[in-house]
């Protein structure tokens, strides 16, 4: 039995316990494959706040095993995604019978117990059926997906607008090829060179260095009139004033994606050039839309590298990924094969 409980910054012990359906409405799950994220790496390190204890984890995939009489849609033998974030309940929206508009949206390994582990018992409304053409490494990617559709939905922009993409590692890449399934035109930005290539297997057309010729590069990309908007990848070791530098005047700046780096904005920039500067970190409420998005081949993750392990140790793997924080990122992932 596996259950990995985070009991202080780099403190990662298994500790199996048995958990059994008490509610009609509850099901059982046996997680099937676990994605490690920046945010695991981060809450295990230290550099983001958290409870403790708490069970790590925020992206998963499992077959329900049980499920309550009441569980609607959902029964033994499902295969399911895990959602990894649920509304608060305590604030105003929630208070008042408005949880999809929750103002502090609780995540998974961070504000409630994660999915490193065996199984997992919780409502049947806290996972969400996937159809056999989402395979599991897809079903992976859904809040990645779900935070690039907030992104767009934020910025409501037009098909044949220009957006930078800074940052092209795993979530860099996803955002600007949703970006691109809306018929917007992603600019991604990055200096290491396979993030770049990967971009143009995915059919991203315009991916830049961020060089000397980058200002001039996106002003061809952009008839001189620089990007409709950019979206700042807080994972990036590139600086955060790239992004103003880039957007016309008058435009929006999103903030985006887990991150220990403390990084600053040109104020000057933002002041002079009317700028609008706003983070997204969630895709609380976007499940459904992405896995009907990965019924259509919304996004392609065939040329993301892929390391599935089967015998693992959570924290030796985080350790190994931690230094990754600050550096450059590649299009991987890394995934937690569970024993069935």
């Amino acid at each position: 039995m596996e259950n990995w409980i985070l009991k202080g910054a780099k403190t990662l012990v298994n500790e199996p316990r048995s958990i059994n359906v008490t509610s009609p409405t509850q099901v059982k799950v046996k997680v099937s494959h676990l994605m490690l994220t920046d945010m695991d790496a981060l809450l295990y390190n230290g550099l983001m706040e958290a409870e403790y204890p708490k069970v790590l984890g925020r992206a998963a995939v499992g077959i329900v095993t049980e499920a309550g009489e009441n569980c609607y849609g959902v029964e033994k033998g499902t295969r399911v995604y895990f959602n990894p974030t649920r509304e608060c309940g305590q604030c105003l929206p929630c208070k008042t019978g408005k949880p999809k508009n929750c103002a502090h949206v609780f995540t998974a390994g961070r504000d409630f117990d994660g999915f490193m582990r065996d199984f997992v018992v919780c409502d049947y409304t806290q996972v969400a059926p996937l159809p056999d053409s989402v395979s599991d490494f897809h079903a992976l990617c859904i809040e990645t997906i779900g935070i690039a559709e907030n992104i767009y939905d934020k910025l409501n922009l037009s098909a044949g607008q220009r957006v930078a993409v800074v940052g092209g590692s795993f979530s860099g890449n996803l955002i600007a090829q949703v970006l691109q399934y809306h018929k917007v035109v992603p600019i991604l930005i990055d200096n290491n060179p396979a993030n770049l290539a990967t971009a143009k297997k995915c059919g991203i057309y315009y991916a830049f260095a961020a060089d000397d010729d980058l200002t001039e590069n996106v002003k061809n990309a952009t008839s001189g009139s620089l990007c409709d908007a950019a979206v700042y990848c807080a994972a990036t070791n590139l600086p955060l004033p790239i992004t103003t530098r880039i957007v016309a005047d008058g435009k929006t700046v999103v903030i985006s994606v887990a991150s220990a780096r403390n990084s600053s904005i040109d104020a000057r920039a933002v002041l002079e050039k009317d700028l609008t500067v706003t983070g997204v970190s969630n895709a609380y409420g976007y499940t459904d839309t992405v896995i009907n998005m990965l019924t259509h081949n919304a996004v392609n993750i065939d040329f993301f590298e892929k390391e599935i392990l089967t015998e693992y140790n959570p924290a030796q793997l985080l350790d190994e990924k931690s230094p990754l924080i600050n550096s450059p990122r590649t299009c991987k992932m890394t995934v937690l094969k569970m024993v069935l």
